[in-house]
């Protein structure tokens, strides 16, 4: 498979194993090693209860996993946050959050 045709195409975990294995052996083929210090916390742990109680919903939702679901509704529940926020500074600065006149 040319290069080209995997830049215009989603490709599958199995064919992304043929190319790697493929390529395996040609120093050619591989950039130079990325070193990672990740430097925020990138997982939390969740009271016992709770992760019961979303996994059950996750289920609900026929989601396949419960990290994929609880991602997705941390997403849209940040985005409501930031949604409200820029309203609520939006009505400050605009004057409109004073209170009107009875």
């Amino acid at each position: 498979m040319s290069r080209e045709s995997t830049r215009t195409k989603r490709l599958s975990e199995e064919e992304i194993d043929e190319i790697v294995i493929a390529e395996a052996d040609n120093d050619a083929a591989w950039e130079e090693p990325v070193k990672v210090n990740p430097s925020a916390r990138t997982s939390f742990a969740l009271p016992r209860d709770l992760a019961a109680r979303a996994a059950f919903l996750a289920r609900l939702h026929h989601a396949e996993r419960v990290e994929e679901w609880l991602t997705q509704v941390i997403r849209e529940r940040v985005e409501l946050e930031e949604t409200a926020f820029a309203t609520a500074k939006r009505e400050i600065a605009g004057g409109s959050g004073r209170r009107e006149a009875k």
